[in-house]
């Protein structure tokens, strides 16, 4: 059965959900330590969370981009998640789901969170058909994320090299064992529908 085109699907618990990150080791080295963000994150600026590992594996390339060395998984509160969820606007405009450009423009200034749906990703770090979830979070959804949501930090960057030597050795059964068993996030009828047609 194919996946629908935009669903959340994530790890998560009846109280948390995780997302990914990637940082330099300064950044997050000391956060996998310390569970928190150290003083030199900065809140002032947009903060992208993901909560599909193998999407985050695309964007860091499993951990050897410049400044992105170190994968961390964030577990944040549902309510959290939820919050910017509600909170947010897509980051394009898209005619039919927006009155007009004008006014998607002004939204987009205004909400503390920012949605795109990109395509999720195989094994091989390939397009899929269906979508995933990235969402950004600037001003007060970027403080309540570091100060209020976060749960839990965990460095997760020897998982990613593992599942990429697999990949790269043509164990993909081996690599789809370690995967996060990501599942549908469901959410109250009507958090989505100003996010996508």
């Amino acid at each position: 059965m194919a996946e629908p085109k935009y669903q959340i699907r994530a790890l998560h618990t009846a109280s948390t959900v995780t997302v990914y990150q990637a940082y330099a080791p300064e950044i997050g080295v000391p956060a996998a330590q310390k569970g928190r963000f150290p003083e030199v994150w900065r809140r002032n600026r947009m903060t992208w969370i993901k909560p599909s590992f193998l999407w985050m594996m695309y964007r860091c390339g499993w951990g050897t981009k410049e400044g992105q060395e170190t994968v961390l998984a964030v577990e944040i509160s549902r309510e959290g998640f939820e919050w910017a969820l509600a909170h947010s606007c897509l980051s394009h405009y898209e005619q039919g789901l927006h009155a007009d450009h004008a006014t998607w423009k002004r939204d987009v200034k205004r909400a503390p969170a920012r949605v795109q749906w990109d395509p999720e990703r195989d094994l091989h770090l390939q397009p899929l058909a269906h979508r995933s979830l990235q969402l950004g979070l600037a001003g007060e959804a970027a403080r309540r994320y570091a100060d209020e949501w976060i749960v839990s930090i965990t460095d997760v960057t020897p998982l990613a090299h593992t599942v990429h030597a697999h990949v790269r050795d043509g164990e993909l059964d081996a690599a789809r064992r370690l995967l996060p068993r990501e599942r549908p996030y469901l959410v109250n009828e009507g958090v989505l529908t100003h996010l996508h047609q």
